[in-house]
């Protein structure tokens, strides 16, 4: 079991962060709930869009029971989804170190130059710079670099052919840590619209949606804004602070293409509303937003942490899953929602045996 994945057992089974001089709201252990570890979804749904949906008002709380292709009853013409159109690479190698024949696990995180990445490397104590490890029938190698931020390893490859081919060949999806087995289909942890190349895991609220339910949607009037953000293994870090206005937040690369601003910026103009698909889609628009709440075009990378108190510039409604007790995603629908409806309708969803994180269940906060 990796670091990470002991962490979130640990943040599964006790809730031993927080102090009573933290202001309440401001707690890490005031956005801890109780989950039984067999709700956590290990398969995602075969018919997308045959999932479970929860539906929560951020006025009163309440709380229906619907499926999720049932979301289109509760979008009007007029208003747009903004969608995160990332693509989860096969970024997980596993090789063997050249001198030693040691197996060793390489992650890609960014890809800094065409040959360049940076990366997770386990055993961080066997890859120490100059460390060359070789993958597969050897048509493709790595060196080690040089150490960078939070242990992070910068590493050459070389290979022959097209990297993308040889990456599908030899590479695995990286699942997040609390999946216990392999996935049969490795599609099934892409959108049906991902397009661009760079992410660590899948904006999974996206996971819900058809290319029929989409075009249903566009049909009723309603605009699909795609925005880029490469989701990023900070995703499943917990928090380590026990005051959340001290946690360092992640940072990701973000684009945002002028068609999506102007069709974000004329569906505010004309008084309607633009919900976004996952957490990922939100920290996009919130960060490409001015004060007065105009979304600009342009990539850019980002840090924002949205926990309760934020002022949201853009976002009017939010589709996602159900998030890890204590993590950055519940604190941003905290922000979004109010806490207590939060965790009123988690409360809920666990009793009403709702599937959750990943390949669970989605819930929509309007």
């Amino acid at each position: 079991m990796t670091e990470t994945e002991t962490e979130i057992d640990n943040n599964l089974t006790d809730s031993s962060t927080g102090i009573d001089s933290v202001p309440f709201g401001y707690s890490t252990k005031d956005y801890w709930y109780d989950l039984p570890k067999e709700l956590i979804a290990q398969d995602p749904c075969m018919q997308r869009d045959n999932c479970r949906l929860m539906t929560i008002s951020r006025k009163t709380g309440a709380v229906e029971h619907r499926v999720f292709h049932d979301i289109i009853d509760y979008l009007q013409p007029g208003e747009t989804l903004v969608l995160n159109n990332t693509k989860v690479i096969p970024a997980r190698l596993l090789g063997t170190k050249m001198d030693t024949g040691a197996n060793v696990e390489i992650l890609l995180l960014n890809r800094k130059t065409d040959d360049v990445w940076e990366t997770l490397v386990r055993p961080g104590k066997k890859l120490r710079p100059g460390a060359r490890v070789t993958f597969g029938d050897g048509s493709l190698t790595a060196e080690v670099l040089e150490v960078v931020d939070d242990g992070n390893r910068l590493v050459r490859f070389r290979y022959d052919g097209i990297w993308e081919e040889v990456l599908d060949r030899l590479g695995e999806m990286p699942l997040p840590p609390y999946i216990r087995h392999k996935l049969q289909d490795p599609s099934l942890y892409n959108t049906v619209y991902a397009k661009y190349d760079g992410s660590a895991a899948a904006p999974t609220a996206g996971l819900h949606f058809t290319d029929e339910l989409l075009e249903r949607i566009q049909d009723k009037g309603v605009n699909l804004a795609y925005v880029t953000l490469h989701v990023g293994l900070g995703t499943f870090r917990p928090v380590k602070v026990d005051d959340v206005r001290e946690h360092h937040m992640h940072t990701e690369w973000y684009n945002v293409p002028p068609k999506a601003a102007d069709l974000i910026n004329r569906t505010h103009a004309d008084g309607k509303r633009v919900i976004c698909v996952g957490t990922t889609s939100c920290r996009t628009v919130e960060s490409a937003a001015d004060e007065n709440g105009i979304v600009h075009e342009g990539a850019d990378n980002t840090s924002i942490f949205i926990y309760p108190g934020y002022r949201f510039r853009v976002m009017d409604g939010l589709i996602t899953n159900f998030h890890l007790p204590e993590s950055t995603l519940v604190m941003l629908v905290s922000a979004f929602a109010g806490r207590d409806h939060v965790l009123n309708a988690y409360a809920e969803a666990v009793k009403e045996r709702y599937r959750f994180f990943s390949f669970g269940d989605a819930c929509y906060f309007y």
